[in-house]
């Protein structure tokens, strides 16, 4: 059967390809999922705390006419996120996650002076230590196969810095120069690695943000979607964006540039 990009439901699935969005139950993650079932992958939807919504996701992946499948781990903790990807793989001879959409993030603000060891750690360790432990696990595949795209959800915070947010800008920050030079250290064996910057975009994140008073700072006067963030995500994981690497692509309605 003939792969029709204007129809998800005629998606090859003998040719499928896989990929991994960690943080996939909601937000950006959700839309993330479900722009690459619709682009032709078989979407691995990771999830920590939140299995009722990540079943959502899943089920709006079928919708589309997609399919996947839910994986349980904490990017934070490197046994849970080693030992779900390993059990996965033997479970799955053969077959390589191919894409990585590192997304799973928490924030916890506050002033520097008034931060508190856990927040600084937890926000890090999650953040920072999440891409590194996800990323090492699954590159290595990659580079056999000399095909993948990895494409980690950075922010505004990490490029400007926010006020009540050193924790997070420093852990998106961390994860831009990481970017930066893993993509220089796999260029050669076709994988790419560029991250996405979000500025303020409607998701469980930004729930608790003034958006009246903040929007108004935006020159598009307006908060983000997820969708839009997803879109460029598709870009960067299909072929098409073979020559891109290394790039840190603002999605922020003109906010900063």
């Amino acid at each position: 059967m003939k792969n029709e990009p204007d129809s998800p439901l005629l998606i090859n699935f003998a040719a499928m390809k896989y990929a991994l969005v960690t943080g996939g139950s909601k937000g950006i993650g959700r839309a993330v999922c479900c722009t690459l079932a619709e682009n032709g992958f078989y979407v691995l939807v990771n999830f920590n705390s939140s299995p009722e919504e990540a079943a959502i996701t899943l089920s709006l992946v079928k919708d589309r006419g997609g399919d996947g499948e839910l994986i349980k781990f904490d990017v934070s903790r490197q046994e849970e996120v080693e030992g779900a990807l390993a059990e996965w793989q033997g479970r799955n001879d053969g077959k390589v996650i191919q894409v990585l959409v590192n997304n799973a993030g928490i924030r916890k603000d506050a002033l520097l002076m008034w931060m508190k060891n856990e927040e600084w750690a937890d926000v890090l360790q999650t953040n920072l230590n999440g891409f590194f432990f996800t990323t090492r696990f699954l590159i290595k595949d990659m580079l056999i196969s000399k095909f993948g795209r990895i494409i980690n959800i950075v922010s505004l915070s990490g490029i400007k810095g926010l006020p009540g947010q050193a924790n997070y800008s420093a852990a998106k920050a961390g994860v831009i120069g990481a970017t930066k030079a893993l993509a220089q250290e796999v260029a050669k064996k076709n994988v790419t690695v560029n991250a996405v910057a979000p500025g303020f975009i409607h998701s469980d994140m930004t729930r608790d943000l003034d958006e009246a008073q903040l929007k108004a700072m935006i020159p598009m006067n307006r908060f983000g979607k997820p969708e839009e963030v997803a879109e460029i995500i598709g870009f960067l994981a299909s072929e098409k964006s073979s020559y891109i690497t290394g790039a840190v692509i603002n999605v922020n309605g003109g906010l900063y540039t």
